[in-house]
This record gives C-alpha cells, sequence and structure tokens, in this order.
C-alpha cells in the first residue's frame, strides 16, 4: 500500500494532511501509516497461511513501542537484539514467548534477562555463546532454549555493511562448524535445541539468494536429523528489501511462494524475521526549509531536520525520494538538501530538483526503517517527535525530546 495522495494540492498520508501534521507537531517529525504497517504485516502472515508460522518482527528497524504494541495485536512476535529491546517488548505488551534473541555481543545480564522472560529462543552465534549461555542456565536452574544461526556464505547482493551471510561476516557460526556445534549444543545439560537459523542480509530485491541459503539450511538439516538431532523451526531470516528508488523487490507472496516450495514435505515451524518490509514505506521524515543558500556550483536547500534524524543517507549513501508537500508547477532548480549539522556529510539528498520557497514542507519519504531507531543527539540536537495516522486521525507516539533531557543525567565537577 502506498498511504500518499495528493488532495487539494497538499500531499496527505492516509487521509490526514501533512501541512496540518507539520502545524500541529512541528518540524522535524516522523509520521508512519498505520494502514500500511497492518497491511505490510498481513501480507507476510497470509502468504504463510495454512503452514505453523510465527512473524517475528526485527525491531531493530523502529522500536517505537506503539508500533510494537500494534505488531503485537496483530500476532507478531519479535527479533531483538539487546536486552533493552526486550524490555521494549515487555512495555509494549508484547508475549515474551515469541520472542528471538539475536545478536553475536550478548551479556550475562541479557542471558538472565530473556530466561527470566522466558523467551522462545537464543539465536546463537559462536561457541563461546554456547558455552556461557548453557552456564548461566545451569546457574539459574533453567534450561536454554536454542538455535544456531549458520552462516551460509552466501553473496546477498547488497550494500556490504548490511550484508551478513558471507565468510567474513561477524554474524553466525560457519556453515562447515555448524554440525559440531550442534552436537555440542546436544551435549551440554542447560540447552535444549529448538531449531536453526539463517539470515544473509538487509534490503535484498531478489528471491535467488533467499533459495540459495535455504538449499544450504537444509542441506544441513537433514545431516542433523540423520544423527537424532531433531529440529523445531526453521528460522529463515528477513531481509526482503523495499523500494527506495528504482528498485523492484519482489511482492512479499512471491518471495514466501519461493521458499515454501524447498520447504514441501517439511513439517517444521517457520519463523521469518522481517523489519524494514514491515514498516520502511510505512513511515516518512517531514522537515520544513528554513533557508535557500544559492552558490556558483551547487544550490543548497538548508532543511532543519539533518544526519542526526536520518542518518542512512550519510552512513550509506542511501537515497530517499524527497517530495514537497504543497507542490508548486513550476521546474524548479537543482538543490542539494542538507541539515544544520557541523559536518560536510550532513545530507538528505544529492540533487534534488525541486521548486522551492524558504518556509515550505518537504517530506523524505520511506523513512520507517532505520530512520527514528539510528536518530542521535549528536550536536545536542533534541530527536524528532513521532506521529501515527490511522484515517484522518494523528496520534503523537513519541514526544520531540526537551533539550535539559538531554544533559540531565550529567553532572558537573564538584569545586575544588
Amino acid at each position: 500500500m502506498n498511504p500518499l495522495s495528493l488532495q487539494h494540492n497538499h500531499l496527505h498520508i492516509e487521509s490526514a494532511d501533512l501541512v496540518a501534521i507539520a502545524d500541529t507537531y512541528a518540524t522535524p517529525c516522523y509520521v508512519y501509516s498505520h494502514t500500511a504497517l497492518t497491511q505490510a504485516f498481513q501480507a507476510f502472515d497470509q502468504a504463510l497461511h495454512g503452514r505453523n508460522h510465527l512473524i517475528c518482527y526485527a525491531m531493530k528497524a523502529n522500536s517505537n513501542l506503539a508500533i510494537l504494541r500494534l505488531f503485537a495485536s496483530l500476532g507478531a512476535g519479535f527479533d531483538i537484539v539487546s536486552g533493552g529491546e526486550l524490555q521494549r517488548v515487555l512495555a509494549a505488551g508484547g508475549d515474551p514467548g515469541k520472542v528471538v534473541f539475536s545478536g553475536v555481543g550478548k551479556t550475562t545480564a541479557e542471558m538472565r534477562l530473556a530466561l527470566d522472560c522466558g523467551i522462545l529462543c537464543f539465536n546463537v552465534e559462536s561457541e563461546a555463546e554456547l558455552h556461557r549461555l548453557n552456564e548461566t542456565a545451569g546457574q539459574m536452574g533453567k534450561i536454554a532454549p536454542v538455535s544456531l544461526r549458520v552462516n551460509p556464505d552466501v553473496d546477498a547482493n547488497t550494500h556490504p555493511y548490511i550484508s551478513t551471510g558471507l565468510k567474513g561476516s561477524k554474524f553466525g557460526v560457519a556453515h562447515e562448524d555448524a554440525l559440531r556445534l550442534y552436537r555440542l549444543a546436544a551435549s551440554l545439560p542447560h540447552l535444549k535445541i529448538e531449531g536453526i537459523d539463517c539470515h544473509i542480509g538487509s534490503q535484498l530485491t531478489e528471491t535467488r539468494p533467499f533459495a540459495d541459503a535455504l538449499d544450504r539450511v537444509l542441506t544441513l538439516v537433514d545431516a542433523l536429523e540423520a544423527e537424532g538431532i531433531v529440529l523445531h523451526h526453521l528460522d529463515l531470516g528477513g531481509g526482503l528489501g523495499i523500494r527506495y528508488q528504482d528498485e523492484t523487490p519482489p511482492p512479499v507472496a512471491e518471495y514466501i511462494s519461493a521458499l515454501l516450495v524447498k520447504l514441501q514435505g517439511r513439517a517444521h515451524t517457520i519463523l521469518l524475521e522481517p523489519g524494514r518490509a514491515l514498516v520502511g514505506n510505512g513511515g516518512l521524515l517531514l522537515t520544513r526549509v528554513e533557508y535557500i543558500k544559492r552558490g556558483t556550483e551547487k544550490n543548497f536547500a538548508i532543511v532543519d531536520a539533518a544526519m542526526n534524524d536520518l542518518m542512512r543517507p550519510a552512513l550509506y549513501d542511501a537515497h530517499h525520494d524527497i517530495v514537497p508537500v504543497v507542490p508548486r508547477a513550476g521546474n524548479g532548480e537543482v538543490y542539494e538538501i542538507v541539515g544544520p549539522v557541523c559536518e560536510s556529510g550532513d545530507f538528505l539528498g544529492h540533487e534534488r530538483r525541486l521548486d522551492l520557497r524558504q518556509g515550505d514542507l518537504l517530506a523524505i519519504l520511506s523513512a520507517g526503517a532505520y530512520g527514528m531507531s539510528m536518530s542521535s543527539n549528536y550536536n545536542t540536537r533534541a530527536r524528532a517527535a513521532e506521529v501515527m495516522v490511522r484515517g484522518q486521525d494523528s496520534f503523537l507516539i513519541r514526544e520531540r525530546e526537551p533539550i535539559e533531557h538531554l544533559f540531565a543525567l550529567e553532572h558537573t565537577l564538584p569545586r575544588l
């Protein structure tokens, strides 16, 4: 679903006027579509209809409590990578029994929290982690449910920073070590093997890498079950991409169908961990032009959002479409869209042709994933407000930070 439309020459998200939202909540401001998020989740859920499955939202993409509660109400589980994310799941009313805990650096304290909460599974990513988890569970008198995240050495054909399935990645255990490590896990008294996990990267736009990785995983599954190590679930990860510019990712139903063909005759429960695909195109960043600055080589539109609000362009040189909220008929000029942060890398878009005036509103699209969740307070800038739209109604789901909160936990030195 595309939640955006032009009505009376004002850009709307669902039936809510973005001009009115900016007037009410100020800018910069993240705005999400309740309907788009719901339909994105339902596309995965419906594609797996008739098959035992659990959609575990990879909440690092966007961990706002309102979004977590929405997905929980639709039946979602959650893929977490920290104890803090687990506490967010609990605060949002999510079921810890539907949580899988991924990540390469789980601390003992995080393991204890997850064991106390009764999570579904730990996705273990190293031999050392197996031993620590076994020891921690033993000290608590518990049995830790585990799967191994297996690195299939499959090229995801994506940005190197978000490719996780090659041999050089810090994630997972090597495919050639997996059988030995499963035997080890089976021998440890405080672990219970539940499944296998595989995740090869993010923003994938074709099904072939997913299918290739699954082939390697299934070969390992067969070898394990031949040794009597029975798996209850197959966690096939996430990573399905979205459209930012001219990408053409496969529809969810096509992607799921390609996986199900390879799973015929297998009764395992299927876990998926989509993140970006659920929230990316369901949100935008609303920002206002503060100044127009024309130069001999480049023109700059200086806006009130910055790299601290949306890191992806500076970090990955990522493209986000940028459109006027109140468009004009003119051809405009070519601008660099930049923020006020004191860094040359503080840009939100290069060479965008727009007809702009000081005070204009711009919508930076496809910002629902890795926007707010990666934002910071660099330059002592307050993080943006977040708003959820449902129909014509809007709801403040995160207040803009007061500046005094940014240094409330700091202390000056006593006088000597």
